[in-house]
């Protein structure tokens, strides 16, 4: 199938691509969105490997007749074909040539004509596997796709070019293949000339080549040709050059290092063609930079061997080419440059450093002797150091950015295939030189080496890879290349040997036809190990490790750049050393290079791999140790909050889990603390990240256990795990993964030991936890041994029959029930004594402390005695739940339907506020059919659950937990379908979600009775009420069908609305004259404050019965379900006040009923008048609101008579005095606490003339606060007492006056309230600088006088000798409890602190003035005009002074017409 699957795939890929070619010949192929010449020439480098690797599999698979395999090869290949058919599109449409473009796809659609036949092949192959035509022709199709393959990969822009450049160095190279070289004609000068020009162009051109990879493919293009010209140039200088040497032996040297130029070359083109191809390949960079330096290299040699410049300039000359070809490896450093670690990096810097250092003195030394010989030995000597520095900073550069936590290290592949692609190139070129005519003895027999060579490296790659890898497939391909390629090599060998005997025209044909097996072993094998699976993984550096790997980079490069520098300056020396100036200039570069090789040392120091990420880990684990230290004090403090999010066994299992992690972290960080220095950062990240689950489970399961030694020792294990990871981090930082730190590595090794013993004591410790002390560990074991005994099979010859067994089995299973109820009663039981013990504990010490209340250690046993029992009684509740798993699921669905509910409540809040929006366009015709379709669902899953309460308790579980998920379901489709209504509509939206939320009501109510009547004989009363639950349940939900689908209908929504209302109101009623107590009291001032909403929602319904509006009614249906609720609630919960009398109680809830009944009444006559209106049944309206009236008039005056004496009409003065007492101390000590916040003190202050004018300001202002605040708490506890004397209260006979009194009372203390908030801001305002000591001044004498009405308010009725007056006259002034009158203490406190204000303002209002120099003009004319304007300016100022006295006396006028008339005869 996945074959078949795989070939129509193929067959419309190439349809696809025919497609293309026709719209690329008519002009119309256009790119698709985010396409690319670029992106799609990348893609399809990269995927070519991946379709010759699959396709390689797919020969291998087919060949061994293995179907499952072959069919996995057939989808891989066809996927890789899939996304290289999009490729090759997308180059043909991004690309401007047509023709490039037509050639781009017919290779395309040939490599799917190709690979559909070699699907098919595979498939007939599959048929026979052993049959030699099928193989054949398998392998001819397979050789067929993958030259399509290259040729497709050939048409990408550039390719074509690298692959002529390739060609072209192949032909020029064949002049060296000659026996004998002509003499030169050039004199040896110009030769030697021209050869430098020519290898400065050609180390140029390969500098272009690597960087061109990195750019547009037509740079590659350009840069490839222009090396091959280079090179031809080049191989023509060396000729000549070659020419000019004077024995045969000197001409061989010369000509082989021009073939070792030649092949360097070939291999520099190879690898930068592969990294154009696929710029993600593994380690393609660091091959095309090592290509780049073998090119450089071997130019150098031939330069040494052939010139004869003066001595020192070929040494600078190879040092600068050296110099250049190594700067690549600093671009971008995400792939290791060699095999060396961190700190050997820095030893390398240190010793190159040191090696450079003295070359470059002797540079200097040599170059003023005159020694030339020594000069160029010491410039060789420092660009070797220099390009040590060079690799040594790349490699730490690397190193720093793969240890950063957040980068990737790359991992090693199974193979690498471009050792395969080299081995590959070499003995295809070898092979040519085999079978070409002009080739001398000698020729072939370096030939045959060369094959000789890499194919036996193949093998051994081979070999190594089919040992590694452990898919079974590819370790047979594996195997059977190389056996392919050996016996090819076998069978050359052969030939080889005839041709070196005699080299006849029929040897070298036979040669010839021996080379294809070959080439063709080898490319398959090439082709089949470029697959993704077996290629290495590069590193991904992440952003920080860059950043960290910047200073290291930035030193290097400027080293390499000042060295060039110098070694040219050095250049010139050795030429004319007697020029000051080039003196100068040297010694600037050679400073420059020392500044950088030191730089480089700090930043590759200051780098350190895992230094960084250790310290974070240290703070990390130091914080989790103070947290796991506030938890011991807790816990000896017995105030150890539980966790009850959570159950302990999940808490243990947690615990449990993160101990083992962090155990098995240990070993691992003390090998990278030794030796691995890129790994230490990510292992000490990931162990710190544990330490916090550690702490949080560590503490959940120490407040889960009761017995406090436990608690304890958990929690101080914990602590010395934390203690000893501290350890090990600053022992691994130490060490730094450096394996030459020695000194450090014992302290490694003990700290790891240390860890790994409080790992072990902790885990004892769980295990002893978790198994009740190794009881429940036996009986586990028990069990699992006897549960493993059911796999070993039945015994051969079993002792009894089938019966005898099936009497066995259904006896222990009868056993099993049985025992594991008696352990549930056991532990309830248990549980229960408990809970009775605690309680007679609890008794007892508070009997104790009634004796002696001050007695702080009886309070806190009593304390501990209670949260024993809490706990205690959570016990028995987790016990009687674990009773039954039918109830324990209806009391979870209770639950999860109560959270329905209140999300419905909020849901409701937000419609009526018009804020219920759809996230979209949608209609509530979008979702009407989903509700319906829920709704039914809901019902069925009610039957269920009324069935499931005399059915087992799985049946009923699984029936409370399908309602449950039903309901959620139904709620939030139906929000949704609300939403969609649109919020210009929210009485709609209102409408259909209390219809939803009248369901989930019903079905909560459903559920406990079900619960109720769980197992319980048919004939018991809880199954009646279990049948009217459903009852209701189902009216409810036909209530909420009948309003989903009327309430797009404007004609009869209202009429819906009003009828759901009705049956809603019903029900609560039905609630309400039950027997049942409600949970909590309430007030009778709520249960009157609620009858407001009946007579508004009266009100609503008799005008919605005059207008018959629809709009009017659902409104009314609306308000009406709320208000009657809430009532019914109030009233229901105030009736059953313990103070209630019984008489009172049944007055108020016959009331209530009488008031709803009446409300009914007026509400189905509305809906009568909706039906049919007229004129009489309007009339009648005033009737049925009349009758509700009374009712709650009756409601009221029952809610009277709850409170008695005691009552408190929520209106009275005298209650609105007291709240505004308070609400005015309140603010005062708001502003107060404003003013601490300006300016913190270590100790209490006195506000006297030893401080600053500023903390003058400050001390005074906070004394004035304090002071009004208590004075203000004392007047709101004297007119508490003067209502409870009777002075002042609610009767009518002197509610005037009273409410008069309280006037005054309540405009006295918000007055001060006012003064104080102002003073407090006046006080920060002057100390910054804001404001003036007027303002201040004036702030603290109208506090003064806002005090005094304070005062004058709360005496006017109270009694001189009574507590609170005393009270209120008393005041605390200071620390050590000296005792003042109120009018000394409020009156004289706050004018003391006023007094005291008022001087520092005035004092340095004065001392600002006096200040104020004044310069008198020592002429006639000017002194009389300067005292002028004096008396003008005073003249002016007494007169504002005067406006202003005036404008004050107006406002106190005004303000005392609104005084009280107590206030008034007092003041005056």
């Amino acid at each position: 199938m996945e074959i078949d699957s795989a070939l129509n795939t193929v067959q419309t890929l190439k349809n696809e691509l025919q497609d293309a070619k026709m719209a690329a010949v008519e002009s119309q192929l256009k790119p698709l969105p985010g396409e690319t010449l670029e992106k799609c020439a990348q893609d399809l480098g990269s995927t070519s490997k991946a379709v010759g690797s699959s396709m390689a599999q797919l020969l291998t698979c087919a060949a061994q007749g293995n179907e499952h395999y072959t069919g996995v090869a057939a989808r891989e290949t066809a996927q890789a074909l899939k996304t290289l058919a999009q490729a090759a599109r997308g180059v043909a449409a991004s690309t401007s040539d047509p023709a490039a473009a037509h050639a781009m796809l017919d290779s395309a659609r040939d490599v799917m004509e190709g690979s559909a036949m070699l699907i098919q092949e595979a498939k007939q192959a599959l048929i026979a596997p052993g049959d030699a035509e099928s193989q054949q022709r398998l392998a001819q199709v397979a050789k067929a796709v993958s030259h399509s393959l290259n040729n497709c990969v050939n048409c990408l822009p550039g390719q074509k070019d690298v692959d002529v450049a390739l060609k072209s160095i192949g032909e020029s190279s064949k002049k060296l293949l000659v026996d004998s070289l002509p003499p030169s004609t050039k004199p040896f000068q110009e030769a030697q000339s021209e050869l430098n020009q020519a290898a400065a162009d050609l180390n140029q051109s390969a500098g272009e080549v690597v960087h061109a990879t990195r750019g547009q493919s037509g740079e590659l293009a350009a840069a490839s040709g222009k090396f091959s010209d280079d090179f031809d140039e080049f191989l023509d200088a060396g000729i000549e050059m070659a020419g000019q040497a004077q024995t045969k032996e000197d001409q061989i040297q010369v000509i082989g290092n021009l073939k070792n130029i030649s092949m360097a070359s070939s291999k520099l083109l190879l690898a930068a063609k592969s990294l154009s191809v696929d710029p993600g390949a593994p380690n393609a960079k660091n091959l095309l930079a090592a290509a780049a330096r073998a090119v450089t290299e071997s130019i150098n040699q031939l330069i040494t061997l052939c010139t004869q410049q003066a001595p020192g300039q070929k040494e600078c000359d190879n040092a600068l080419r050296e110099l250049e070809t190594v700067k690549g490896m600093l671009d971008n450093p995400n792939e290791p440059v060699s095999d060396l670690s961190y700190f050997d990096c820095i030893e390398s810097v240190m010793e190159n450093s040191k090696v450079l250092g003295e070359s470059m003195a002797g540079i200097s030394q040599n170059a003023k002797t005159g020694d030339l010989p020594a000069f160029g030995e010491c410039v060789g000597i420092a660009s070797k150091a220099l390009c040590g520095l060079t690799e040594a900073a790349a490699q730490a550069a690397y190193l720093v950015g793969i240890s950063d936590p957040n980068s990737q290290a790359g991992h090693q592949g199974l193979v690498d295939p471009i050792q395969f692609a080299r081995a590959n190139q070499a003995i295809q070129m070898a092979c040519q030189n085999l079978v070409d005519p002009g080739s001398s003895p000698s020729q072939v027999l370096s030939a045959a080496t060369i094959v000789a060579k890499h194919t036996s490296a193949l093998c051994n790659a081979c070999r190594i890879a089919s040992s590694k890898t452990a898919n079974p497939v590819a370790k047979r391909h594996f195997v059977q290349s190389a056996k392919e390629v050996a016996n090819s090599t076998a069978n050359l060998v052969k030939t080889i040997k005839a041709l070196d005997g005699d080299f006849s025209e029929d040897n070298r044909n036979k040669c010839r036809i021996a080379t294809a097996p070959l080439i063709e072993a080898v490319e398959n094998l090439t082709a089949f190990a470029s697959n993704p699976e077996f290629v290495s993984v590069p590193a991904q550096i992440s952003s920080e490790g860059s950043q960290a790997q910047e200073p290291i980079l930035v030193s290097a490069k400027t080293m390499l750049e000042s060295s060039s520098y110098l070694i040219r300056t050095a250049r010139s020396l050795a030429i004319n050393p007697k020029d000051p100036p080039t003196w100068s200039v040297l010694a600037g570069h050679s400073h420059t290079v020392s500044d950088s090789i030191k730089s480089l040392i700090t930043s590759i120091r200051d780098k350190a791999p895992g230094q960084r990420e250790c310290d974070y880990s240290i703070d990390g684990i130091n914080r989790c140790i103070r947290d796991i230290e506030q938890a011991s004090l807790a816990a000896v403090s017995q105030s150890l909050a539980t966790r009850d999010d959570i159950s302990v066994e999940a808490l243990q299992e947690q615990l449990t889990s993160v101990v083992q992690e962090i155990g098995h972290l240990i070993d691992p960080i003390a090998t990278a603390a030794r030796g691995e220095a890129a790994q230490l950062g990510h292992k000490v990240t990931q162990l710190a990240s544990y330490f916090e689950p550690l702490i949080l489970a560590a503490v959940g399961v120490a407040s889960k256990i009761l017995d406090h030694q436990q608690q304890m020792t958990v929690l101080d294990q914990t602590k010395t795990l934390a203690e000893s990871a501290l350890q090990m981090l600053y022992a691994a930082k130490e060490g730094g993964g450096n394996p030459k730190a020695q000194h450090t590595h014992d302290a490694i090794t003990e700290a790891a030991q240390l860890m790994k013993e409080a790992v072990d004591d902790i885990m004892v410790t769980l295990n002893e936890a978790a198994s009740e002390v190794g009881l429940v560990g036996g009986m586990v074991d028990a069990i699992a041994e006897a549960v493993s005994k059911l796999d070993e099979g039945t015994p051969p010859e079993p002792k009894g029959t089938f019966v005898d067994y099936q009497t066995t089995v259904v006896k222990y299973s009868k056993a099993i029930a049985v025992t594991a109820q008696e352990m549930i009663g056991f532990q309830i039981r248990t549980r229960v004594q408990d809970l009775g013990h605690g309680c007679i504990f609890l008794v007892q010490k508070a009997g104790a402390l009634q004796v002696c209340p001050t007695d702080s250690y009886t309070k806190r046993e009593l304390i501990e005695c209670a949260r024993a029992v809490t706990e205690k009684v959570s016990l028995v509740l987790s016990a009687l739940q674990a009773g039954n798993k039918g109830t324990q699921a209806c009391i979870t669905a209770a639950t999860a339907v109560s959270g329905i509910i209140a999300d419905l409540d909020t849901t409701i809040m937000f419609a009526t506020a018009g804020t219920l929006n759809a996230e979209n366009s949608e209609t509530f015709a979008d979702h009407r059919e989903n509700i319906l379709k829920t709704a039914k669902a809901l019902v069925e899953d009610t039957k269920l659950l009324v069935s499931g309460a005399a059915s087992t308790p799985d049946k009923l579980a699984q029936a409370a937990q399908s309602s449950a998920a039903t309901i959620t379901q139904l709620a939030e489709v139906v929000k949704l379908g609300a939403a969609s209504l649109g919020s210009d509509d929210p009485e709609t939206q209102v409408v259909l979600i209390n219809a939803i939320k009248d369901v989930a009501k019903a079905l909560s109510d459903l559920i406990g009775a079900t619960k109720g009547a769980a197992s319980k004989p048919a004939d018991d009363p809880s199954m009646y009420q279990l049948k009217g639950a459903a009852k209701v349940m189902v009216t409810n939900v036909t209530s909420l069908l009948k309003t989903v689908k009327a309430v797009e209908d404007e004609a009869t929504r209202g009429t819906r609305a009003l009828e759901a209302t009705i049956e809603y109101i019903k029900q609560e009623l039905t609630v309400f004259q039950s027997k049942e107590v409600p949970e909590k009291t309430s007030s009778p001032e709520e249960s009157i404050r609620m009858t407001k909403g009946i007579t508004m929602a009266t009100a609503k319904a008799v005008a919605a019965g005059n207008s018959c509006r629809q709009e009017d009614v659902i409104a009314t249906a609306n308000l009406s379900r709320k208000a009657v609720s809430d009532m019914l609630t109030a009233c229901k919960q105030a009736s059953f006040h313990p103070d209630v009398s019984e008489e009172v109680r049944s007055r108020a809830l016959r009331y209530g009923t009488e008031c709803t009944l009446g409300y009914l009444d007026l509400l189905e006559h509305v809906l009568v008048i909706l039906q049919k209106p007229t004129p009489e049944l309007k009339q009648q309206l005033a009737a049925f609101s009349k009758r509700v009236a009374g009712a709650v008039t009756e409601l009221i005056q029952a809610a009277e008579a709850m409170k008695g004496t005691e009552w408190v009409d929520p209106e009275d003065p005298t209650v609105i005095a007291e709240t505004e007492l308070l609400g005015a101390a309140a603010s005062i000590e708001a502003a107060a606490k404003k003013l601490e916040q300006l300016k913190p003190r270590a100790k209490p202050k006195q506000a006297d003339e030893t401080l600053d004018f500023e903390e003058q300001i400050l001390e005074a202002a906070k004394s004035i606060a304090a002071a009004t605040s208590a004075l203000v708490k004392s007047a709101s506890a004297a007119q508490r007492e003067l209502v409870a004397q009777g002075k002042v209260g609610s009767s009518p006979a002197n509610a005037a006056d009273d409410g008069q009194w309280s006037q005054g009372l309540i405009s006295a203390a918000r007055m001060v309230a006012a003064a104080t908030s102002s003073l407090c801001e006046a006080a920060n305002a002057s100390v910054q600088g804001h404001a003036s000591e007027e303002k201040l001044i004036s702030s603290a004498k109208q506090v003064a006088a806002s005090t005094a009405q304070l005062l004058v308010a709360c005496k006017v009725k109270a009694d001189q000798d009574s507590e609170a007056m005393r009270r209120l006259q008393v005041m605390v002034t200071d620390a050590g409890g000296k005792i003042l009158l109120l009018e000394r203490a409020a009156g004289n406190a706050v004018k003391r602190a006023s007094d005291n204000l008022v001087r520092a303002a005035q004092k340095a209002a004065f001392g600002k003035t006096d200040d104020d120099d004044v310069v008198v003009k020592t002429k006639f004319v000017g002194g009389i005009a300067q005292i002028i304007a004096a008396q003008e300016e005073m003249l002016k100022k007494e007169r504002e002074l005067e406006e202003a006295r005036k404008k004050l006396a107006q406002i106190r006028q005004q303000q005392y017409k609104f005084l009280p008339t107590e206030l008034r005869e007092d003041e005056g």
